[in-house]
């Protein structure tokens, strides 16, 4: 494969064309038993279609993300979704960068097209619906009232479920390379970044600060799924929804700086996270969001406990313990 940089005019590549969202994404598993119940206690909409799970938010019909058994825990693909007007442009994009197209994997039905990345991770383009939000997720505030009490019973907590896949952190073992590929062929966009550690992109048609992001490591993996929630509020009370259950490996409450979101994460059965996640910044579209290199310690998070030592750790290659992950307790 060729770079992006160097086969593709500057002229195509200043088209206002690109992927508009993320649209599911594919892991195996160890047992599917086992990431059945850990989605279940999530609060996703996890349902059996043969041998294969289906990640949904309750209320809603789109799957954003499927599970099937494997020998260990992988990120098997990814798959965009952009408007029909943008397909062949992207795709003529990719031919000319010479990317090679791949074929579907044998279990999925799909009318778009595949690829590699540049770390190998295979990749779906296809023609759908924007499942990203095209406007900022409205966010409930707690108000507390003068002379009454602002908090409920904890016995009558309700289930937090999210409402919809916001982003995906990916591991990539070279995160300029990554950048290069998913902006100058699928349109994204820099938020922002640390360096060569770690770098945030946005979608051209209106999205969070990140609908994916790349942290250097040294090969492809999941690093986390996140998940939107109605606000601050739902974060901490999914915490709580999961260690009540016994998943008590995890990093949070706290605030990222960018993309400004409060987060938790869920350390799931395999080494990766799920994560709690509300009150993202939102990129309009049509708007200019002026990306900036930032220091190390603006990269990471604003407040919150200090993160596990492990959480950094790629459990998808033979550094990170042969892809076995960790057990929740």
């Amino acid at each position: 494969m060729t770079s992006s940089s160097r086969s593709t005019g500057a002229a195509d590549r200043a088209k206002p064309c690109g992927i508009h969202s993320l649209d599911t994404f594919a892991l195996t598993v160890p047992k599917l038993s086992v990431a059945e119940e850990f989605f279940k206690t999530f609060g996703l909409d996890v349902r059996t279609q043969g041998k294969v799970l289906s990640l949904r938010t309750f209320g809603e019909d789109h799957t954003w993300g499927t599970i099937s058994e494997g020998e260990s825990k992988r990120l098997t693909h990814v798959s965009f979704g952009c408007f029909r007007e943008d397909f062949d442009s992207l795709k003529d994009r990719l031919v000319s960068a010479g990317v090679e197209l791949s074929v579907p994997p044998p279990s999925v039905n799909s009318d778009g097209i595949w690829f590699r990345d540049p770390d190998g991770l295979l990749v779906e383009l296809k023609i759908t619906h924007k499942t990203s939000p095209s406007q900022q997720t409205r966010h409930v505030v707690p108000s507390i009232s003068s002379g009454k009490r602002g908090a409920p019973y904890r016995r009558e907590a309700q289930i937090v479920r999210p409402t919809r896949l916001s982003h995906l952190l990916l591991f990539t073992a070279n995160v300029p390379h990554a950048i290069d590929f998913y902006c100058s062929l699928l349109g994204l966009r820099l938020s922002d970044r640390t360096g060569d550690a770690i770098a945030f992109l946005h979608g051209i048609h209106g999205s969070d600060h990140h609908l994916i992001a790349f942290v250097k490591s040294d090969g492809p993996g999941l690093h986390h799924s996140s998940w939107d929630v109605l606000g601050v509020e739902d974060v901490g009370l999914g915490a709580m929804q999961m260690v009540d259950h016994g998943y008590d490996r995890g990093w949070g409450v706290g605030r990222h700086v960018l993309g400004s979101n409060h987060f938790y994460y869920a350390g799931d059965p395999w080494g990766s996270y799920a994560e709690y996640s509300a009150n993202m910044d939102f990129v309009p579209k049509g708007k200019t969001w002026r990306a900036k290199d930032h220091l190390a310690e603006d990269g990471f998070y604003l407040w919150g406990p200090k993160p596990p030592e492990d959480f950094g750790v790629n459990y998808e290659t033979a550094a990170g313990d042969s892809g076995t992950g960790v057990t929740v307790a």
